[in-house]
This record gives C-alpha cells, structure tokens and sequence, in this order.
C-alpha cells in the first residue's frame, strides 16, 4: 500500500515511521526547505528528533498536495484542525479515502457559526469524499520509538476503517476499527480542553504544601467528571455513548491528562504558574489544540444545552476571566449532584 502523509509535524512524522516499516511512504511538507533538510538528515530534526527514517520513507516537499495524493492509495492530512478545511479542500476530488489525525473543532466563525469538528468540515468542502479520523491515546515519540500502543480507525465507512487497519496495524501499534466517527473526534477533541484543567490541578500548590499539585485524589475527580462531560456532548452530537469508555474516550483523556509529554497538559501546569496563555504556548514550540478549541467545545455545548462545568471554567481562565485558585473554588463551589448517569445529556453534573 502506498500511503502519503500530509504534513510534517510530530505526528505525522511518527506515523509515517510506523508504516513505513512495511509499506512505502511519502512524508509531505510543505515548506521545501524543511522537506530538504529532512531528506539529507533523514529525521524530522525540528519535531521529531533523533527518530530516524526508515528506508521504506520518503520526503517530498511543495506541489500540490492532490497532484502528490493521486499516485497514492491512502492520503493522511497531519497538519492541526485549522489546516484540515485547505487540505480537504485541494484533496476533495480524490478517488481513494481521506484521513485526518487532528483532534479538536474550528474555532468560531466571525459570522456566529459555531465551531466545526473535522467530519463536519469535510461535509462541507468535500462531501463526496471517503472520510475518517486515525486517532486514541498517542504520544508520537512512543510510536516512532516502536513502543506498544492501540489506536482507532474510526469512519462511517468500513473500506476506509479495513484500509486504515491495514496500513498501520503492527506488532507494536495495534488498531481497532469503529465506526463511530462523531464520537471518536468528540471525544479526542474535548480531553485536550480537560488536560488542562488537569495541568492547572497538578501546578497549583495546595495549603500549606511546598510541592505543587492539590493531589491524586483531585486529579481523579476531574478527570472522571471531566469524561462524564465529554459524554454528555458526544451523545447530545448524535455519537454512542460506549464510545466513550474506549480508546477514544476514557483512554484518550488519562493519556493526556496525565502524561508528561502532553502539551495540553504543560499548557495548565504553565498558567498554573503564572504564565498567561501566550506564554504558556509560546514556550510550547507545538500547538496545543485544546487552548484553541476550547471555545468552540463551549460554544457548542451551550447552543444544545449542554452542561459542562469544567470546560467552561477551562475557557474562563484562557480568557482571563479569573485565576487559576478562582477556577478550582468556583468547581467546588457548586451545587451537590446525583452522580448516576442522567437520563438527559444536559443535566447538570
């Protein structure tokens, strides 16, 4: 199978070392000079380094992107969700299926339209197109070191899910086919806006403690009520509730809420200490997508009712809107609540 992988970042480059162990892979970059410099060096110096390419890789550098994808079987858009609507665009009369790997929504539109997630985009500039999401809990070091990990080919169409699983299925990155796209991109959208609540919970100190962090009992409450919120959007959306305490889900969200190399994560853990959030993703180097969808997460749930405690207190501390120790005292502020699961998706929590 030959796959072509759009987009250069660490992810991208972390699949298309993956496959390109057993199949022919084009890694594409955009910007010339940077396909250049990873062709002579064979590794992504700049996102990647020190995970070096196997001979089945190759680099390819400008062109157009569907001009590059026709002599392919399988098209793999790596850039964030606000590159995805231009890609789909260019790769929109492909015959062959398109995949993305971003998690997250399209910010608001200046118009009032709410944010998108990428299967809603790909309706609207690419509505004939196969289309689907290769996503779960990932860290693209672990997966270009080699190391076991489990992902989701998630598409309404099962050409795609058996296309995907055989391009990437390995001995060390094993991937499950669903076909629920809507909650498999609700679910790796929403866990970055909770990672950094839980990044503030680890950074802030609790009283009378010298190490930072409230502790492991906190963290297990936010994440655990954090999922419930994901939930209760994703089903709202139209997605499968079990979805959620899958890969997509639950595994996801401990993922990045508790792994060091999260950059949603080190985004809370920056504001947490004082860092506003220019700074925090300044010092980032790599776009944390939960600091960009979180209002979009919002902005939905709000328009269907939705109650979301957490991520609206998230997007409140993006904004500025109060501190870090506000947002903690303002969660624990409220109301008692029955904690079986509502009959209702908009039931309070």
């Amino acid at each position: 199978m030959k796959i072509i992988v759009f987009g250069a970042g660490a992810w991208g480059t972390a699949l298309a070392i993956s496959a390109g162990a057993r199949h022919p892979v084009t890694l594409w970059a955009r910007d010339e000079a940077q396909a250049h410099a990873m062709h002579g060096a064979r590794e992504n110096t700049r996102y990647l380094p020190g995970a070096a390419f196997p001979a089945g890789l190759t680099v390819a550098g400008g062109g157009h992107p569907a001009e590059w994808a026709a002599e392919h079987d399988l098209a793999i858009i790596a850039t964030p969700v606000a590159g995805l609507r231009g890609m789909l665009g260019a790769l929109q009369n492909l015959r062959q299926g398109v995949v993305w790997l971003c998690k997250g929504l399209e910010p608001p539109r200046r118009d009032g339209a709410l944010g998108l997630l990428p299967h809603e985009v790909a309706s609207e500039v690419a509505p004939r197109l196969a289309v689907g999401a290769l996503t779960g809990p990932s860290f693209a070091q672990e997966v270009a070191a080699g190391q076991p990990t489990a992902l989701v080919a998630a598409s309404a169409d099962a050409n795609l899910r058996e296309a995907l699983v055989q391009a990437f299925h390995s001995p060390a990155l094993r991937v499950y086919a669903n076909d629920d796209l809507i909650g498999a991109e609700v679910g790796g959208a929403v866990k970055n806006v909770l990672a950094i609540a839980t990044g503030v919970c680890d950074g802030l100190h609790a009283p009378g403690q010298d190490a930072p962090g409230l502790g492991l009992n906190a963290r297990a409450a936010l994440i655990t009520r954090g999922l419930a919120e994901i939930s209760r959007l994703g089903v709202a959306l139209g997605a499968r509730a079990d979805t959620f305490m899958g890969l997509t889900g639950l595994g996801d969200l401990v993922l990045t809420a508790t792994g060091a190399l999260s950059r949603n994560r080190q985004v809370g853990l920056l504001l947490a200490q004082g860092q506003s959030l220019a700074q925090a993703v300044a010092s980032l180097g790599h776009v944390a997508e939960g600091a960009y969808s979180a209002r979009a997460v919002v902005g939905r749930a709000r328009a269907m009712g939705v109650d979301m405690p957490i991520c609206e207190g998230v997007v409140a501390l993006l904004e500025g809107r109060c501190t870090p120790g506000e947002l903690l005292t303002a969660l624990m502020a409220r109301d008692p609540a029955s904690e079986s699961a509502p009959a209702s998706p908009a039931s309070a929590d």
